[in-house]
């Protein structure tokens, strides 16, 4: 079988959720006899492709099935076309109006708007696939008209390792000593930034995101404030060469985030066997149970015993770290292969 597992502006979201899911899909489908071409271009890019329709070749890959994971211009060209040739398309739901607010300057205005867009471009699919029981409510309730599935964004567990090695060199490099409280992705508010910059400014632990942000006029001005104005025990470290290095660093993960379809980066946190503090939202339920994993959060004080009482209990971090290695296992990689085997082969009936 032959996938064309796509992913637009593939270079601009590398760093992106969007853009690790992706990359663990495609690394989960090298386990099965799958041959995965990740640009729909013949010969790769559109020059090849173009030359190839010049000379009287084709212009576009032959396919199987036609997997997309972002919902721009191209992605919707590459829709339309494999339902005029009847190829079988699976959309991947990694955005919703509900997630995309609060994340950049102008996008609570905007997301309701995209969510009308969404609520159209999904529908077209013959599978909808998303992260979580919570994302497939979301879709239903736009309606989105078309099977929508639930699976695991998982997590590269092998990606992971030697992350303890790199803990003191991060360390020194960030300035980063004791009990160090820390989170990883872009920064956004949705993600709970100011959560997290004032329990910060509360406690005398060292709290650190590791992530890029943004400084341009598209920046929220929430996010603008807070990294250009940190209280003293904040880092916001930017761009981080080997992601490793974070979770070798850290302590406690902290997300107070307000919206997410699964969260990958939690599960990076878990394999590499943290204490993590979440807060309490309906997403979090399917995969994490409170004393167990993970601590959840509700309110502003509950957080803030959360983080008092890990740093006074040692022997609880690394109990919540042993079974958060038993939870991240159970969405490894392989299983994300044994379900998108299954599902490509459901949709072409192989």
């Amino acid at each position: 079988m032959r996938a064309l597992n796509y992913l637009e502006l593939e270079s601009a979201l590398a760093r992106s959720g969007i853009g690790t899911a992706t990359d663990q899909q495609r690394s989960a489908l090298e386990q099965t006899d799958v041959e995965v071409i990740t640009s729909p271009w013949v010969g790769g890019n559109v020059d090849r492709g173009l030359r190839s329709a010049l000379y009287g070749g084709p212009l576009l890959e032959s396919v199987d099935v036609v997997h997309l994971n972002t919902i721009g211009p191209v992605s919707l060209a590459l829709a339309r076309r494999a339902k005029s040739k009847d190829i079988p398309l699976i959309l991947h739901a990694h955005t919703t109006g509900e997630d995309f607010a609060e994340s950049f300057r102008g996008s609570n205005l905007a997301a309701p708007v995209l969510a009308r867009y969404l609520k159209w471009f999904y529908s077209q699919a013959d599978l909808v696939l998303c992260p979580s029981e919570f994302t497939k409510n979301i879709l239903e309730s736009y309606p989105v008209t078309a099977p929508i599935r639930p699976i695991t964004n998982g997590v590269d567990i092998d990606a992971l390792e030697g992350h303890d090695e790199l803990r003191e060199e991060y360390r020194d490099k960030y300035d980063l000593s004791g009990m160090v409280v820390f989170a990883v992705g872009s920064v956004f508010e949705r993600k709970g930034l100011t959560t997290f910059c004032e329990l910060a400014e509360e406690t005398d632990y060292d709290f650190a995101w590791f992530g890029t942000y943004d400084t341009g006029p598209q920046a929220s001005a929430t996010v603008t404030e807070w990294v250009n104005n940190p209280p003293e025990n904040v880092t916001f470290t930017g761009w981080v060469e080997d992601i490793r290095g974070a979770y070798g660093a850290g302590d406690v993960y902290l997300f107070p985030t307000k919206n997410e379809n699964q969260g990958i980066a939690v599960l990076e946190a878990m394999a590499c066997g943290k204490a993590v503090v979440i807060r309490d939202i309906p997403v979090f339920s399917e995969f994490y149970t409170h004393g167990e994993d993970c601590l959840k959060c509700s309110t502003h004080e509950e957080f803030r015993a959360a983080l008092d009482r890990l740093a006074a209990e040692p022997a609880l971090r690394e109990r919540l770290g042993e079974n958060a290695r038993q939870t991240a296992a159970d969405h490894g990689l392989d299983r994300v292969a044994s379900e998108l085997l299954t599902i490509y082969r459901d949709v072409t009936n192989h």
